[in-house]
């Protein structure tokens, strides 16, 4: 018995991978929003990058911060959280779009988003839960990134360490630990959470 794909035809109970663009061939941010099939990954200046989903235990810090932003968003209506994995442009031609695990995007932001696929306007704030086997090299790649469009705030959320880090450039950064309060600054004001809630 078989089963229909998007990209081929399996054998039930067999194993299968993503099928890749063709090598050294770029594609454009469009290209892959319309290429399901290829999974879970990122784009990096053209390339497309395989990321294997991440686990249940990121899944879950991550909606529960998703929730709390949201919840604060949501009540003094100032915006769009957004949450998933939503991509974001981070360069053009060749096009780099990175999914976000949580990000904030005001009304005045998002009134001047053009694209129908990933942001092509940079949110205030954006959340990077850690993986047990990300590395601090590509986070940074990623905060060179996010800075450059004109991110405010960036939150790296260490749930192995149960901290915060808050980067409001590449070089001023502050750790937060399960004893202290974290604030939204410039890119959420009036919101606080302690950061023990961030973990559940």
């Amino acid at each position: 018995m078989t089963v229909q794909t998007t990209f081929s035809q399996i054998r039930l109970g067999k194993s299968y991978f993503p099928t890749s663009p063709p090598k050294n061939k770029l594609i454009t941010g469009n290209e892959l929003f319309r290429l399901a099939e290829l999974g879970y990954g990122e784009l990096i200046k053209g390339v497309f990058t395989h990321m294997p989903p991440p686990g249940y235990k990121h899944s879950v810090i991550e909606n529960n911060i998703g929730r709390i932003i949201g919840n604060y968003v949501q009540q003094h209506k100032l915006g769009f959280t957004l949450s998933g994995e939503g991509g974001v442009y981070t360069h053009r031609n060749p096009d780099t779009v990175r999914g976000m695990d949580v990000a904030f995007i005001s009304h005045a932001r998002m009134a001047q988003v053009l694209s129908n696929t990933y942001l092509d306007v940079a949110p205030e704030l954006i959340v990077e839960v850690l993986s047990p086997d990300d590395r601090w090299s590509k986070v940074n790649q990623k905060l060179e990134e996010y800075f450059s469009i004109g991110v405010q705030i960036v939150w790296v959320v260490d749930p192995a360490q149960r901290q915060v880090y808050v980067y409001h450039s590449l070089t001023d950064v502050q750790r937060f630990t399960t004893n202290d309060e974290l604030t939204g600054g410039v890119a959420l004001p009036g919101f606080s959470v302690p950061v023990a809630e961030l973990f559940g």
